[in-house]
């Protein structure tokens, strides 16, 4: 076993694993029970983008309810566009928010890399918030520089996802190479149907979905890691090979992709308008509740056998700024947020098809596409995370224009990627 494989299965194992809830008093990060009077007081701020519906409402339901520490906390909701254009902003302003939402990744450790983030290192040792996560979730949660810098609290995976009803009404099986895809896609758009949706109007990093599945099964999660790490070029005949199998997708997109952003483009779905999907599962509490049971998905089908499987799995959590004058009021909160119990009430208030990275997180009572995603992600040899989390925001943003701008034109894919790599290679030098 690979040493990737083994930190994968140990990721997953930590997922899905039972065991009984300890007390929320174990799980306080070290620095949480040294706080001063005067810090214990203070009041912590929490920056958060999360904006769905059901999420936020968990999330704004366990930051009322938390007494710890002390310290109260305000919680301040921002669109999470807004939130990631401002990010390096609050990090690094002279009195920034103590905690925030983010991911966990490379897009973490670049914030890290510019002494932004604050050591939670104590919460993964001894009897600390994470010291009983996997191993894999605190390499995703450690700096260049060896620090932890990042609580992971879910992660979710991608797909293609589906309604039942909708492929059984139509006649129509899940696909199982790629080829058939394509035939698929041919045979619904031919009956007026259209094979796929998405919404990339004031959420273009979904373009970036597509582009992640197809470079992953055409040229491996090694190639796009590296890729993604600048340490190859996009105008790289690997990515020209990747752009061409996308424009091949572009007529089967419904029109209106470019006006709608992620929640939105499920309306098609609903309406049986639309077919299929690729998103994570973070999109089923976008579908009316009576139909949720009817979702099903099915992954990217293999282009190349010759190309291990990979799946997408980002990983959601909390940093905090290293600039805050209440660290221990804010490993307080981390520590709350990362225990199993409120993991368990957040995933389940939400409402979400999140999963939890606490291993003493029962998720055995979890819906069954739930169950299936587990095991999509066991089965797969390779994980990444999503354009960003493998990258940076500010790379992000390089894949926002050039691909909204393909997908609105793919008649010149060299020119394209060109300007790409010289938008990607001014953030590698900065």
């Amino acid at each position: 076993m690979t040493a990737t494989e083994l930190s994968r299965r140990r990721f997953l194992l930590g997922a899905t694993s039972l065991g009984s809830l300890p007390l929320l008093a174990s799980c306080v990060g070290s620095g949480g029970g040294e706080a001063g009077a005067g810090q214990a007081s203070a009041t912590v701020t929490l920056q958060s983008s999360v904006q769905d519906t059901g999420p936020k409402a968990a999330l704004e339901k366990i930051v009322a309810a938390y007494g710890g520490a002390g310290s109260p906390v305000t919680m301040n909701s921002v669109a999470t566009e807004q939130f990631r254009a401002q990010l390096s902003t609050y990090l690094s302003s002279a009195t920034p928010p103590d905690v925030l939402t983010w991911y966990a990744g490379s897009v973490a450790n670049s914030y890290a890399a510019e002494g932004l983030l604050l050591d939670v290192s104590d919460m993964w040792t001894g009897d600390g918030a994470c010291a009983g996560f996997s191993d894999a979730l605190r390499s995703l949660s450690t700096s260049a520089g060896g620090q932890a810098i990042f609580v992971p609290t879910t992660y979710y995976w991608w797909s293609v996802f589906y309604k039942k009803s909708a492929f059984a009404s139509w006649g129509i099986e899940p696909p199982t190479t790629w080829d058939g895809f394509i035939a698929l896609c041919d045979q619904l758009k031919a009956r007026g149907i259209h094979p796929l949706t998405n919404g990339i109007g004031t959420t273009p990093w979904m373009a970036a979905g597509w582009f992640d599945y197809l470079n992953l099964r055409i040229n491996g999660a090694d190639y796009h890691r590296a890729l993604l790490a600048g340490e190859r070029s996009f105008t790289d005949p690997e990515v020209v090979a990747v752009m061409e199998q996308y424009a091949r997708l572009i007529p089967y997109f419904h029109p209106n992709q470019t006006s709608w952003d992620n929640q939105q483009a499920v309306t098609p779905m609903v309406n049986n308008e639309a077919a299929m999907y690729l998103v994570g599962a973070f999109a089923t509490q976008y579908f009316p509740e009576d139909q949720r049971d009817d979702l099903d998905f099915f992954s990217v089908p293999t282009i190349d056998p010759a190309v291990p499987s990979a799946e997408e799995a980002p990983t959601d959590g909390y940093f905090a700024a290293a600039r805050t004058d209440n660290p221990d009021g804010a490993k307080a909160l981390l520590s709350h947020l990362a225990s199993p119990q409120v993991q368990q009430e957040y995933i389940t208030t939400s409402g979400t098809s999140n999963l939890p990275t606490s291993p003493q997180v029962d998720t055995s009572q979890f819906a069954p596409i739930v169950q299936k995603g587990i095991e999509l992600l066991n089965s797969t040899s390779e994980i990444t995370q999503f354009f960003n989390r493998d990258s940076s925001d500010a790379l992000q943003t390089t894949a926002d224009t050039a691909l909204t701008r393909f997908l609105a034109d793919p008649s010149d894919i060299p020119a394209q990627l060109r300007d790409w790599q010289a938008a990607a290679e001014q953030v590698f030098s900065s």
